[in-house]
């Protein structure tokens, strides 16, 4: 007679943050649903009951390693305050974010960059700046919001790829330089105009 099965309901998410350490430890090339049943310690049979693809387990692990800077700046209590200076306040929170455990944001990235060959995960990446851009819109306007996403994206991609320090006065200076009233905007604007070309009205 067939052993009853064991009610265990923590199952999936225990595959889901072992999946997060197999990546931490050893790359995507590491991931496979027998490196997860080990770090997990769960029959292979459960992995792929919960995940039938090596995609939709990473599709899993994506989406939650997208919680950490999404939810630093929704419980935030600077970027609810219309009173308070959104660069700078960005500016610290990538800076805390970045400065905390330096394996837990190289694993992000890489997952999120792992989207570039994997096309499953793609909707994944796409919610995560969405989400950070809806956050931001409640301080300014869509396209501002979707543009300083890209723009800390890029300071904290420039940090972990040459190993450098972030310097969270530079990454307040040209945060600002894309907000509304930044005295720097209507220089570049200038600028990006072509010769004969004048931005007046």
């Amino acid at each position: 007679m067939a052993r009853p099965r064991r009610h265990d309901p923590e199952r999936r998410q225990r595959i889901v943050d072992a999946a997060l350490r197999v990546v931490g430890a050893r790359g995507i090339d590491g991931l496979s649903h027998r490196t997860v049943a080990a770090e997990a310690d769960v029959p292979l049979g459960s992995t792929t009951y919960h995940f039938a693809s090596l995609d939709a387990l990473l599709v899993a692990t994506l989406r939650q390693a997208n919680e950490g800077f999404g939810r630093q700046l929704r419980e935030s209590p600077a970027l609810a305050d219309p009173h308070t200076d959104l660069a700078a306040a960005l500016a610290r929170l990538t800076g805390e974010w970045i400065g905390g455990a330096r394996t837990g944001v190289e694993l992000e990235y890489e997952l999120y960059l792992a989207a570039l060959r994997r096309p499953a995960l793609r909707p994944v990446a796409a919610e995560w700046t969405d989400a950070v851009t809806e956050v931001l819109s409640r301080r300014t306007d869509s396209a501002t919001a979707r543009a300083l996403v890209a723009l800390m994206d890029g300071i904290c991609l420039q940090v972990l790829l040459t190993d450098g320090t972030y310097d969270e006065e530079y990454a307040r200076e040209m945060l600002a330089r894309l907000l509304p009233g930044d005295p720097t905007r209507s220089v570049a604007r200038g600028l990006a105009d072509p010769p004969g070309r004048s931005t007046d009205t």
